[in-house]
Parts: C-alpha cells; sequence; structure tokens
C-alpha cells in the first residue's frame, strides 16, 4: 500500500504504527471488516491523516487477498470492465507536452501560467497570459488531444470565474479544483455558471465527504485519490454513487506506482471511469513498469495489484523528505495558497 499525505509522511506512519496492533494476527482476507473497524472504532473519524494511513492498508489488504487467490482484484470485484484504461501526463509547456505525446500520451493535465501566485483579483495581463499559455498547449497537442487544467485551489472564486470564462474557447477536459475544496456549495456555483466539465476530490475523504460534492452538483468529474480518500474499498462505493448521478471518476495520483496499480484496478472495475491521473510508470520502482500505447495502459493480468517491487531500485528513494511549498506574495509579504 502506499499510505502518505504529502508534507506528512512521519505523522501517517505513526498513523500506521498505531493501527498494527489491530492487524496482528487477524485474517487479511477480510478487507471491508477491517476498513470498517478501523475506521468506526477511531473516535475521531476521517480527516487526511486517518483516512490515508487506512488506505494503504485497504490497498495492501487488496493485494494480499488478490495474491492468495492468484488474480488481479479487479476481478475480486466483478471483472473487468474495459481491456485498457486511459492516462495523462503533466505537462505545462509545449516542448514537454510534445514530449509526452511522443511517448504514446493522449491526454494531458497542466496548471494556469503562473507569473506569481494569484491574487484575489488580477489584471488583464494575468487572465490573457493564463488564455495565451493553455492556447499555446492546444495549439502543441492538437484537436484531438484531451488536456485538462488544475487551479490547485488557490484561486479566488472571483477570479476562478474570469479564468474560466477566458478558458473555454480552448475547450479544457476539465478544470480541477477552480476554487478552495472546502466549500462544495461554493464550487456548485461556479460549476453552474460554465458549460466545462467541473473536477474535484483529491482532498476530500470517503463516501461521506463525495456525497456532498454530488448532492450540491458541485462536480461531474470525481477524483478520489487511492492514497487519501479510503482506498480501493471506498473508490468503489464512491464510483457507485457517482454513476447514479451520472458523474465519473478520474482518479487523482500525483504519487507512485503503487498509488498508480490502485487506481488501475478500479478503472478496470468501474462503467463510468473517465482517466487515470500519473506521474510515473514505475521505472525504478517496479520489475515491470507500466507502458503506455496510444494513451492506455493494458490490464495488468499478474495478482493483487499486479505490480511487484524492485527493492534494489527503490533503495535510494526511501526516507525523503518532500516538504510542501511556502508561498508568499512579492509585494507585500502575505501567505498565499500554492
Amino acid at each position: 500500500g502506499e499510505p502518505v499525505v504529502e508534507g506528512r509522511a512521519l505523522t501517517v506512519r505513526t498513523a500506521i504504527e498505531e493501527t498494527a496492533p489491530y492487524l496482528i494476527g487477524k485474517d487479511p482476507r477480510r478487507v471491508v471488516h477491517h476498513w470498517q473497524a478501523i475506521y468506526r472504532h477511531a473516535f475521531y473519524r476521517g480527516g487526511p491523516i486517518l483516512t490515508s494511513a487506512l488506505s494503504g492498508i485497504d490497498q495492501a489488504l487488496w493485494d494480499i487477498k488478490g495474491k492468495a487467490l492468484g488474480v488481479p482484484v479487479y476481478e475480486l470485484l466483478g471483472g473487468p470492465t474495459r481491456d485498457r484504461v486511459r492516462v495523462y501526463a503533466h505537462a505545462g509547456k509545449p516542448d514537454l507536452l510534445k514530449q509526452k505525446k511522443a511517448l504514446g500520451f493522449t491526454a494531458f493535465k497542466c496548471g494556469p501560467f503562473k507569473m506569481r501566485p494569484a491574487r484575489f483579483v488580477e489584471t488583464p495581463t494575468f487572465v490573457g497570459k493564463v488564455a495565451e499559455a493553455f492556447a499555446a498547449l492546444r495549439e502543441a497537442a492538437g484537436p484531438d488531444c484531451d488536456i485538462g487544467i488544475d487551479f490547485h485551489g488557490a484561486i479566488s472564486p472571483a477570479l476562478a470565474k474570469v479564468l474560466i470564462k477566458a478558458l473555454e474557447p480552448h475547450l479544457p477536459m476539465f478544470v480541477e479544483e477552480p476554487i478552495n475544496c472546502q466549500d462544495h456549495g461554493l464550487m456548485a456555483e461556479i460549476a453552474r455558471g460554465t458549460h466545462l466539465p467541473i473536477a474535484t476530490g483529491e482532498r476530500v475523504y470517503t463516501k461521506w465527504g463525495f456525497r456532498e460534492v454530488l448532492e450540491k452538483k458541485a462536480a461531474i468529474i470525481l477524483q478520489p485519490d487511492l492514497c487519501h480518500a479510503g482506498g480501493i474499498t471506498e473508490a468503489r462505493l464512491i464510483a457507485g454513487m457517482a454513476e447514479a448521478h451520472y458523474a465519473s471518476i478520474a482518479p487523482h495520483n500525483p504519487l507512485g506506482p503503487i498509488s498508480l496499480a490502485s487506481g488501475v484496478q478500479i478503472a478496470a472495475s468501474i462503467p463510468n471511469f473517465l482517466c487515470q491521473e500519473q506521474v510515473t510508470l514505475g521505472e525504478g520502482y517496479l520489475k515491470a513498469p507500466f507502458k503506455v500505447r496510444e494513451g492506455y495502459l493494458d490490464l495488468p493480468t499478474g495478482p493483487g495489484l499486479g505490480i511487484e517491487l524492485d527493492d534494489a531500485q527503490m533503495a535510494d528513494k526511501i526516507d525523503h523528505e518532500w516538504k510542501n511549498r511556502e508561498e508568499y506574495d512579492a509585494d507585500d509579504g502575505s501567505v498565499m495558497d500554492w
């Protein structure tokens, strides 16, 4: 499993260690039972740390069960709903996009052009540069590729409306976290004001968090992160809820190949999958990395998550100290979102 909160790895590790006494000596194949026990026996439930710890445990339990039975996880979830899984790559500049396209990707994601952290309201110059930068990516990709744009929850509601209008002629695949994800009602207002699909979910946890997104119609593309939202068990339930609301699933994943492998298993077992984010196909981590072909990954046929970690190659990647960026306004020094 891949239980981590970006910038809080040691905190999550402590949560795993605190959960270990419950798991030791129990049958790992009772995956849903253990999910319920770990989640519900904690009086203070949910949140990024505890749910991320649970997510990683859940991934590992599904992997154990699949390997014990000799089948991929998607077979345990009802069998494959598709023959291959579409993935997208990060590409913020035209040259990089062309490189990724040459590698076989047909879908991409970028952030808005950033001359500096965005202020609450912005100048016509700032808005124009955001639109021009995305137009350049669209030209590099061509009309047959998809490009999503991620505001990263760092844009004010007032500015988000203006930027979305400027981007509409270029038809982004989706606008991700156009505003901070904590106010689904306000995000629903943004969604009603545009014909572009709104996406959110990387900082939403469990079925209960996504219920509010769906009920308020805040997004039509849900992006549960299988390392944060509750793992494979919970992502399957979130996908079912989304299907009932005619929403699609595009699992979030800025992390590693275990997260990718978990997302692929979910993609292969639900009807309303859209596209899977990835930042690594497993080179330097897996004995057999994933391979992109015409924008897709073939379904893994190995048991469990369908991957094997390469301990020798991973030796230099243990105990990294990734930290969140600190953004400040260049003119007055005030704290900014990143």
